[in-house]
């Protein structure tokens, strides 16, 4: 929330602080500001504990976190597993860094049986290019 807040900014909320209320006033302006915080807080956590008491032993794990939708979808449709549907593997067979390295990418090897880098490449046609070679250039293609 107040990611994008640097330290010139705080520093000049602070200065505008203590012009506007005052050097005598600023210290009770912060302690009646930092009470009510904790009194928000802590009607918050009771909300939260009669909630769980209500709720009964069956939810003792309950937490209100779970019901942000990115949670609440990540645990009902993928079972609460860190990589249920392989993407793992695939994000990490497509490095980018290999590609701006200009190093040749790690074979894709994925469990559906497709054509893997080496087949496809033994499939295509015309001779295979020496080492520092660069490939044809069409300009019709481009």
């Amino acid at each position: 929330m107040f990611s994008d807040v640097g330290g010139l900014e705080i520093l000049t909320l602070i200065v505008m602080a203590i012009i506007i209320f005052g050097p005598d006033k600023l210290p009770k302006l912060i302690q009646d500001t930092m009470g009510f915080i904790r009194k928000v807080r802590s009607f918050a956590d009771s909300a939260k504990e009669d909630i769980r008491s209500e709720l009964g032993p069956e939810f003792k794990d309950f937490e209100f976190e779970d019901l942000h939708p990115k949670t609440f979808v990540r645990k009902q449709l993928m079972g609460g597993q860190d990589d249920p549907l392989g993407f793992k593997d695939m994000k990490d067979s497509l490095d980018i860094r290999s590609v701006l390295d200009d190093k040749p990418a790690a074979p894709v090897t994925g469990r559906t049986g497709g054509v893997g880098f080496e087949k496809a490449a033994a499939a295509s046609s015309g001779p295979p290019l020496q080492p520092g070679e660069r490939p044809p250039f069409d300009p019709d293609a481009t």
